[in-house]
């Protein structure tokens, strides 16, 4: 919290309700919440949104999903409450326990992310911006910049990927990096672009700060400082250059500026 006072009066901030991870002692990867935090809370400490991490597949057993629609039923009623921005962010993942980096699940991925943006933009929910994870894994595009080798999908088909998940979804939506490099997250913000969707930007950590951590445990405070300097502000600026087609979020609800 002390960290949220340092900010500029520029800078908006999102704070997080839900306990880092999920519950591993029995199936579902099922979400908790902050017992010490609440939406109202949230506000009062001056945020300007409340951020929610779920982990959801629409291939996962429906009783484990059913609790997981409840779960953000009531803070997305808890938020329209106290009026206060409701930021969802929904993380895929393989039920049976597989790679979420490998090649079966970038087959998986487009229906998981399309499904997921299809599902949590119904009104009931109550959410005013989805943070989603790109719809196709970038290392599996035959010809990209990032290409492994294996293919799961063509460029053409990665394409469409992202425009079929955008055109189901009824709530301005921004891109999440979910941990993947500067490089892959760029190629898989040129592609967004390239395929014409009405993404409204981008939400993203360590696609920008990640590589710098070595450089931290290694070399020292002051070496990081150096390293984000240069590389990190590289990387946010071609971030910032990959996302030049993203559209206001008050178009994707059709409504004028505010």
């Amino acid at each position: 919290m002390p960290a949220t006072k340092a900010r500029s009066s520029n800078a908006g901030l999102l704070l997080a309700y839900e306990l880092s991870g999920y519950d591993n002692t029995q199936p579902g990867r099922l979400p908790d919440l902050l017992p010490h935090v609440s939406a109202k809370r949230i506000k009062d400490w001056g945020a300007d949104a409340v951020k929610i991490l779920i982990y959801y597949t629409p291939f996962e057993d429906a009783k484990i999903n059913d609790i997981k629609h409840a779960f953000i039923e009531r803070i997305g009623a808890e938020c329209a409450t106290y009026e206060i921005p409701f930021f969802l962010e929904v993380i895929g993942y393989d039920p049976a326990g597989g790679d979420e980096k490998g090649l079966a699940f970038a087959s998986k991925k487009p229906e998981v992310v399309t499904k997921s943006m299809q599902e949590f933009s119904k009104p009931h929910y109550r959410v005013d911006v989805l943070k989603v994870e790109v719809p196709i894994n970038a290392e599996f595009v035959e010809g990209s910049s990032v290409y492994k080798g294996h293919k799961a999908y063509t460029r053409a088909e990665a394409l469409q990927h992202f425009r079929n998940a955008a055109a189901v979804a009824a709530k301005p939506f921004i891109y999440l990096s979910a941990g993947v490099g500067n490089a892959q997250f760029v190629e898989s913000l040129h592609m967004a672009s390239e395929s014409g969707t009405d993404f409204s930007g981008v939400l993203c950590g360590r696609a920008t700060w990640k590589e710098g951590i070595p450089v931290y445990s290694k070399q020292g405070a002051k070496s990081l400082e150096d390293w984000l300097s240069k590389d990190g502000v590289a990387n946010i600026n071609a971030v910032n250059g990959a996302i030049k087609s993203a559209k206001p979020w008050y178009a994707k609800l059709g409504i004028p500026k505010p």
